[in-house]
């Protein structure tokens, strides 16, 4: 493979950490304190899965989210935090690939009827699977480092 100034695996690292970066970035705008103190983060989502098409999404949505708020709030705030940071990392980047691309699923099905969002979902989603299969964490990791995932 023929690359400019860096090597195939270092752009991949590249892609990786910026794939990482951008779940940090979805973390740090986050409005904390409503989404764990007013449960604004949540509500909006069971609105949006209560009005949505398919039955599978309202009533799983029902059965997992709505009953537990502020668990669930916690799972997705933190959840994006240790993405961002596993891949920005690469501690655990295999882990982290395939928790985010299963992430990015959810929130691209449950957002079904939200155009602004499906390209992020999708282009995090395609960026996680081009990472997983390409073996990302190889260079510029700790997972390489510490000779995980060889």
């Amino acid at each position: 493979m023929q690359t400019i100034w860096l090597s195939g695996a270092e752009w991949l690292a590249v892609l990786r950490m910026g794939l990482g970066l951008w779940w940090l970035e979805s973390w740090r705008h986050k409005d904390r304190k409503g989404w764990f103190e007013r449960g604004t983060g949540i509500a909006w989502a069971v609105d949006v899965a209560g009005k949505h098409r398919w039955s599978v999404m309202r009533s799983g949505f029902r059965r997992v989210v709505e009953p537990r708020p502020k668990v669930m709030a916690y799972v997705v705030v933190y959840a994006e935090l240790a993405l961002g940071l596993g891949l920005v990392t690469g501690f655990l980047t295999p882990v982290a690939l395939v928790a985010g691309l299963l992430l990015n699923l959810l929130y691209l099905t449950l957002m079904i009827h939200d155009w602004a969002e499906q390209g992020q979902n999708a282009m995090m989603a395609l960026i996680s699977l081009v990472a997983l299969f390409a073996m990302a964490w190889q260079t510029w990791s700790l997972d390489a480092a510490f000779g995980l995932f060889p």
